[in-house]
């Protein structure tokens, strides 16, 4: 069982938004990767936003289901989904939180990830996503690009890489 978790990079988004959130370089010495984000969209409404490795948006699948308190779906995307921020015209100030896990993201086999998403609207409208995602490919993480799929993060918007040991 993991007992080490160690922050390796934090952005947080500046004044205009971002296109997206990077981390680069990820270094080889740790079993499995954790994002923490904290985000918001610049776009009208709740979008989606998806998350890629090393560079590169292909061979990106995943199941995810889906809750907003009325209605359930469930599906997939051949795509890297990631889950629901609010956007400009939900509640003020209101922000996602997501925790992405990667395990074992050096190993020379397939990568698969899950994450937990939730986001609010004041009380008024809140989703819950749950995804098991895998990148089809073998070569070890080394970056990963967070993105909206319209518009650009918003300011405040905040992402943390943890690192986790087992020792």
């Amino acid at each position: 069982m993991a007992n080490t978790y160690e922050a390796i990079a934090t952005v947080t988004v500046g004044s205009g938004g971002a296109a997206n959130i990077e981390f680069t370089s990820i270094p080889a010495t740790y079993t499995d990767l954790i994002v923490l984000t904290s985000l918001r969209g610049t776009s009208n409404g709740w979008q989606g936003w998806n998350l890629y490795f090393n560079n590169t948006n292909t061979n990106l699948t995943n199941r995810y289901l889906l809750g907003d308190g009325s209605s359930p779906a469930s599906g997939n995307f051949s795509a890297g989904y990631g889950g629901t921020i609010p956007g400009t015209n939900t509640t003020a100030n209101t922000f996602d939180n997501s925790n992405i896990y990667i395990p074992n993201y050096t190993a020379s086999n397939n990568k698969s990830y899950s994450a937990d998403n939730v986001a609010e609207n004041n009380a008024t409208t809140g989703y819950q996503n749950l995804i098991a995602g895998l990148w089809s490919n073998t070569s070890a993480i080394t970056q990963i690009t967070l993105y909206p799929q319209a518009g650009n993060f918003a300011q405040y918007s905040t992402a943390t890489l943890y690192g986790i040991k087992n020792s």
